[in-house]
């Protein structure tokens, strides 16, 4: 019985060194996602400058990536349509970007919404990668998503 006792033990010992394993593996691997976050929006001398923190977890570096948004007023109207490059976006790497809009006034923004990426470059990604994989987050009192 002891033969199979430390059978028993060296399989059991494997197993749970194979499953520790695991989410190393996991974690290393790209999500496969683009992280948009509106992290701020503050008045500024040319209107309401919005700042994003964009994290690329799409597993390739982006040459160019560029969104149309719309801006929607305090009554939910569609107020404006405009394109925010955010330009490169580097893989695994996060990045903090400010897009000053003229004559917009922060206050009277209730929603932005991302309408579509209008730019979606770099090696190896397909044009559609950066709304399949566009997660949205906010930390202000705007309404921000797809």
């Amino acid at each position: 019985m002891t033969g199979l006792t430390a059978s028993l033990r060296l399989l059991t010992s494997t197993l749970a060194m194979s499953l520790a394993a695991v989410p190393a593996w996991a974690q290393s691997a790209p999500d496969h996602t683009l992280t948009l976050e509106l992290n701020g929006a503050q008045a500024s001398d040319k209107g309401c400058r919005l700042t994003f923190v964009v994290t690329n977890a799409l597993g390739a570096d982006l040459s160019k990536a560029a969104f149309e948004i719309a801006l929607f007023n305090e009554g939910g109207v569609v107020d404006r349509l405009t394109v925010l490059d955010f330009k490169e976006l580097p893989a695994g790497k996060t990045k903090v970007t400010r897009f000053d809009l003229a004559g917009t006034d922060c206050a009277k923004v209730s929603r932005v919404l991302i309408n579509s990426a209008t730019e979606c470059v770099g090696a190896g990604i397909e044009p559609g990668a950066c709304m399949r994989g566009l997660k949205t987050e906010t930390k202000t009192d705007i309404t921000f998503g797809v």
